[in-house]
């Protein structure tokens, strides 16, 4: 597929919203029959769009109530220090996301914790002792307006 048509757009952008609608239900909202459906969503599959499927959670109920964004500087930015980082950074839970940002910070980490004490733990604990961390800045979200 070199370019997406009209009816993949749209099977992307509805099971963006809805991973888990059946093939049936999707074909007819999208405008085809089921084995076409089936089959594009497969094609889809395979090329790499569609990378795989998962549960939103409510996290209040699991007790991670806290969302926090750690801005990140690092003390080296050579390629070998920013892939040992890379590697360290994934190997931590409450980490949910975490980009490298061309500005004045090198990333940025969005944690997930029960609360301020717990987000002070990982971040003395385990963020700051990420390799090559010089320095972080936190900002802690007051309430989610869009999530996805």
């Amino acid at each position: 597929m070199k370019t997406l048509d009209r009816f993949n757009k749209k099977i992307l952008s509805i099971l963006l919203q809805e991973g888990r609608l059946p093939i049936s239900h999707l074909a007819a909202r999208v405008g085809i029959s089921k084995s076409p459906c089936q089959a594009r969503v497969k094609k889809l599959e395979e090329e790499g769009y569609i990378l795989g499927y998962k549960a939103l959670l409510n996290h209040s109920k699991m007790g991670q109530d806290l969302v926090a964004y750690a801005q990140v500087t690092m003390s080296d930015t050579r390629d070998p220090a920013l892939n040992e980082f890379n590697e360290a950074v994934r190997k931590i839970a409450e980490v949910e996301e975490c980009y490298m940002i061309a500005g004045s910070f090198d990333y940025l980490l969005k944690i997930r914790t029960s609360d301020i004490n717990a987000y002070r733990a990982v971040l003395g604990q385990s963020v700051s002792s990420l390799p090559h961390v010089a320095s972080s800045s936190t900002f802690v979200s007051m309430q989610a307006v869009k999530e996805r």
